[in-house]
């Protein structure tokens, strides 16, 4: 069986090999309702922080889980 952080690592990279770098996303910083936080390209590949998927989007701070990142 899977560890939570292995399934977060077979995430990143399903969602990697869909998606390169530069894909334009909507996200939400909190719960994932209503209007998005904000519009913007990857910058990063996602990779596993945790427990979690997580990718970096040009104008925003920090990491955006996949959880909450809708592609445009």
């Amino acid at each position: 069986m899977a560890t939570r952080a292995q399934k977060a690592q077979g995430i990143a990279d399903a969602w990697n090999a869909a998606h390169p770098e530069g894909t334009l996303v909507k996200y939400w910083r909190g719960r994932k309702s209503g209007e998005p936080s904000g519009t913007g390209a990857t910058r990063s590949p996602a990779e596993a922080r945790g427990d979690d998927a997580v990718v970096f989007i040009t104008g925003c701070s920090g990491f955006v889980c996949l959880s909450h990142v809708e592609v445009v």
